[in-house]
């Protein structure tokens, strides 16, 4: 769920059980670049963008969604709610095999959401469903899931990335021979070299994937991935480095395909730590920032500023807040706050996260009116986990979009979300109010007048900064074809074909 870059060594290599990568043929074999290596095979551990990216070719979801974040039906073709939207019942899809050959079934769905919500098994997503009581199998091609509360958005919710369907059969194997029902098979992965994925036969949907296999090579820097995409020896990038969209636009051969997301970068402020346990401060801090110019100098225009994880482009985005900076009022809430000449704090950034180092730059800069005086520290990002998150002052951070306006902004507003408990601390009664009428709410409309109140809320009282959305790119070779950038930041290569 967060954006970590832990190197993954012990992963497993190979997978004897399936047969080796097919040779070039119904499209030929994509040659693309990930950032770094794998920290799982397994899609309920799934924690980094890496991750993503190989399980939504090797499994799916009960739903799934596309580049225009519409809604479609995955292993279940159909779905419906009790009245009261505590109970939601989905109808499987009929003749999906596994990689290893067997059919799934509604056993493996129970097994997969049990396993998921099983504390023991770590899985990230298990905070997204904690609102699923009981899960149940009427037949062998219909599940049940119960709520404890009403729920409108749960079918959205379940194309979430770590919820992905596993065979039940194999769950000791998902480490070493991963077997999913996605358009590609999982042959080997050699960390620092490879993954190497191969066309499924037998996928659900005909005529699909029309590629005969995908060889990701691991690629950390960002000059190394554009010199061999200019070169030829790669076909596509994977997350291009926004500093060199421009020059990748200009070379000719190759297309820059780029998504507007609700993946956000933000500065985390410790609502129970002195100076920022008093909302004035926060609110100083909040209007002392030109976000628009944070999206300028942090992501080179390729983004868009926010109030909250809701983006812009949602119908629940309140667009009448505005983002325009308020220094002389910033300047009398700190007065009133006990801090009429400022103060210093240290803003702590990560090393190999650059969008989030340029911000903390612009930070330091902007909040200078104040008399805040910021003392940039840098730490590389795999030792925020321990070192930073829930314990720092100050510190800039970033997360994904998730599929819903609930899961974006639930976990780290409401008082009892996971995100909020482990980051900020904050507590606000009409924040939680709001974000639990919109769980329930039955239309759009209903859930509209809700998000956009709680927007107007937490800019008045913030328990943080959510700077921008950062938009994501992928560069490619104009050979390839059928292919368009998912705002989820993975890659739908159902369609795509190689010409040449």
């Amino acid at each position: 769920m967060r954006r970590r870059s832990l190197l993954a060594s012990s992963l497993v290599l190979g997978a004897p059980a399936l047969p080796k990568l097919a040779s070039a043929q119904a499209g030929g074999v994509l040659r693309a670049t990930l950032n770094a290596n794998l920290n799982n095979l397994d899609p309920a551990r799934a924690g980094i963008a890496e991750d993503y990216v190989y399980s939504n070719l090797v499994f799916n979801g009960l739903t799934r969604i596309d580049e225009e974040r519409k809604l479609h039906p995955d292993l279940a073709e159909s779905w419906e709610s009790s009245p009261d939207l505590k109970s939601w019942t989905f109808r499987l899809r009929r003749g999906v095999k596994f990689h290893h050959g067997r059919a799934m079934t509604s056993a493996d769905v129970l097994a997969t959401y049990k396993r998921i919500l099983d504390p023991s098994t770590g899985s990230p997503g298990r905070s997204q469903i904690l609102m699923v009581a009981n899960v149940e199998a009427p037949d062998d091609h219909t599940v049940r899931f119960d709520l404890s509360i009403p729920y409108g958005d749960f079918p959205s919710l379940l194309m979430e990335r770590q919820l992905k369907i596993i065979p039940a059969d194999r769950l000791d194997k998902l480490s070493t021979e991963p077997s999913g029902t996605g358009p590609f098979r999982f042959v080997s992965f050699q960390p620092g070299d490879r993954l190497i994925l191969e066309r499924n036969p037998d996928y659900f949907e005909p005529g699909v994937p029309k590629l005969a296999g995908v060889t990701f090579r691991i690629i950390p820097e960002d000059a190394a991935k554009v010199a061999a995409l200019k070169a030829g020896d790669i076909d596509m990038i994977w997350n291009v480095p926004l500093e060199a969209v421009e020059g990748l636009e200009r070379e000719q051969g190759i297309k820059v395909d780029e998504a507007t997301t609700g993946t956000w970068d933000g500065l985390v402020l410790s609502n129970v730590q002195k100076p920022f346990d008093d909302s004035r401060v926060r609110r100083a801090v909040l209007l002392a920032l030109d976000k628009a110019a944070l999206v300028r100098f942090a992501v080179f225009g390729r983004g868009a500023p926010t109030h909250t994880p809701i983006p812009p482009g949602s119908p629940f985005f309140n667009g009448d807040i505005g983002f325009r900076p308020n220094i002389a009022e910033a300047k009398r809430l700190l007065a009133e706050a006990g801090y009429p000449n400022g103060f210093s704090v240290p803003l702590i950034v990560p090393v190999g996260r650059p969008t989030r180092e340029r911000m903390g730059l612009a930070v330091q800069q902007m909040l200078r009116p104040l008399g805040i005086q910021v003392e940039l520290r840098r730490l590389p990002y795999n030792r925020f986990n321990a070192e930073v998150t829930g314990k720092a002052v100050f510190y800039a951070d970033g997360y994904f979009a998730r599929p819903t306006a609930d899961t974006a902004t639930y976990p780290w507003f409401h008082s009892t979300g996971t995100w909020n408990g482990t980051m900020w601390h904050y507590k606000n009664e009409e924040v939680d109010r709001l974000l639990d009428a919109a769980r329930a709410a039955r239309t759009p409309e209903e859930q509209a007048t809700l998000y956009k109140r709680f927007q107007q809320v937490v800019t008045e009282d913030p328990p943080g900064i959510i700077a921008y959305m950062l938009n994501f790119a992928t560069a490619y070779r104009t050979r390839l074809k059928g292919y368009r950038t998912h705002p989820y930041a993975w890659l739908d290569l159902r369609n795509a074909t190689l010409e040449g």
